[in-house]
């Protein structure tokens, strides 16, 4: 699979609802079951500093989905982007979607928005997701204990960044 990596257009709106209401994303995310189109609309509507990707199949549609949050108005962290949140279709989780769109951000936030830190927030069980951000230079900088709750238990989650060291 080699997905074109694009920004995200209206069009897409419901196919990525159906990524972020996926058993496997909310298990991986904050997000709870049931959300509404409406909330993922509402997340997909334009705001200063947040910069959304989709990476788009030719023939399957959309296949994954990333956003990068930053904060220009903030002075003093505005050299800082979050790795918000990469989630890919079920049936594409293992093919390479998700470090594409990781790299694709990197590349936004480095290359075109002039970052010298990218920060990401993961869940200790998902090491797939660790390995990844790994590879791409991203360092454990510490555990948050209890950091969310879900499917009835607490789950810890790993602080992560990449610096680019200027």
């Amino acid at each position: 699979m080699n997905p074109a990596i694009r920004a995200v257009a209206e069009p897409d709106h419901e196919a990525i609802h159906q990524i972020l209401t996926s058993p496997h994303v909310i298990a991986g995310t904050m997000r709870v079951p049931f959300a509404g189109l409406h909330e993922t609309k509402q997340r997909l509507s334009p705001r200063l500093g947040t910069h959304q990707i989709v990476a788009e199949s030719a023939g399957e549609g959309v296949v994954g989905f990333g956003e990068l949050v930053t904060e220009p108005e903030q002075p003093r962290h505005g050299h800082v982007g979050d790795l918000n949140l990469v989630a890919t279709r079920a049936d594409s989780v293992g093919q390479g979607v998700g470090r594409m769109l990781t790299e694709a951000l990197i590349d936004l936030a480095e290359n075109w928005l002039n970052l010298s830190r990218i920060s990401l927030i993961v869940f200790s069980d998902n090491q797939p997701a660790i390995h990844v951000y790994e590879s791409l230079g991203f360092e454990v900088e510490g555990t948050m204990r209890r950091f969310g709750y879900g499917n009835g238990a607490w789950m810890d989650a790993i602080m992560m960044g990449r610096d680019r060291g200027e």
